[in-house]
C-alpha cells in the first residue's frame, strides 16, 4: 500500500511552534498551502537537530565550488514569521525518522518526516543485524527554497530559546520555582 504523502512544494508557510507553558511545551512542525494545513508533533531535540542540520546543509551548498545557487547567508527579513501556529492544531502523526537533502535541480531543501513506530526502534543487540525498517503509512514532505529554509532555521532558534532559561552553571533549564544545580553542589541560589 502506498503511503499518504502530505506534500508541500513549496508551502506558503512552514514553521516550528509550540503549545503550552515553558517546561510543558509540545513541539510541532506545521505547513500550509492555501486551505490545506498539516501538523506533525515532534520532540524539542528533533526541532534543534533539524534546524542545525538545515543550516549546515545550506552552508555546505554555499561553499561548494560546483554550486551555481544563490544561497542567503542569513534569513531574509521579509520572510520573518513570528505568528503563532495556525488553528486547528490537529496532529497527523508523531515524528520519528527525518531525512534532509538538497535538490540542485530545483534549488530546494527537501525535508521528509516519517511517523514514529516501535518497529523502527533498534536495540543495542540488533546493531549488527540487518533490520528492515517498515514502510511508513504517511510521509510529511516539504520542499523549501533556500531563503525560506534560513527563515525556518531562525524561527526554530527563536522557538527553542523561548522556553525556560538555562542555568549559567550546568546549562539545565531553570523552572519558575528554581532548580537544584549539580555544578553548584546542589544548593539553590537565593534571591537577595
Amino acid at each position: 500500500m502506498e503511503p499518504v504523502v502530505h506534500g508541500f512544494d513549496p508551502p506558503e508557510r512552514f514553521v516550528a511552534g509550540t503549545v503550552g507553558e515553558p517546561g510543558q511545551r509540545t513541539f510541532f512542525l506545521q505547513a500550509r498551502s492555501g486551505t490545506r494545513l498539516t501538523t506533525v508533533g515532534l520532540e524539542k531535540q528533533q526541532v534543534a537537530a533539524l534546524a542545525e542540520r538545515i543550516d549546515e546543509l545550506l552552508d555546505e551548498v554555499m561553499s561548494s565550488e560546483r554550486s551555481q545557487s544563490l544561497i542567503p547567508a542569513v534569513a531574509p527579513l521579509e520572510l520573518d514569521d513570528a505568528e503563532p501556529l495556525e488553528q486547528p492544531i490537529e496532529e497527523e502523526f508523531r515524528a520519528g525518522t527525518m531525512t534532509l537533502s538538497w535538490d540542485p535541480g530545483d534549488e530546494r531543501v527537501v525535508i521528509e518526516v516519517f511517523p514514529f513506530t516501535e518497529a523502527a526502534v533498534i536495540t543495542p543487540d540488533q546493531l549488527d543485524e540487518d533490520v528492515e525498517e517498515p514502510e511508513p503509512d504517511e510521509i510529511f514532505l516539504v520542499r523549501l527554497p533556500a531563503g525560506a529554509a534560513r527563515a525556518f532555521v531562525k524561527r526554530c532558534e527563536q522557538v527553542l530559546t523561548a522556553g525556560r532559561p538555562a542555568c549559567p552553571f550546568c546549562n539545565e533549564p531553570i523552572d519558575p520555582d528554581g532548580h537544584l544545580c549539580v555544578r553548584a553542589n546542589g544548593f539553590r541560589r537565593r534571591d537577595p
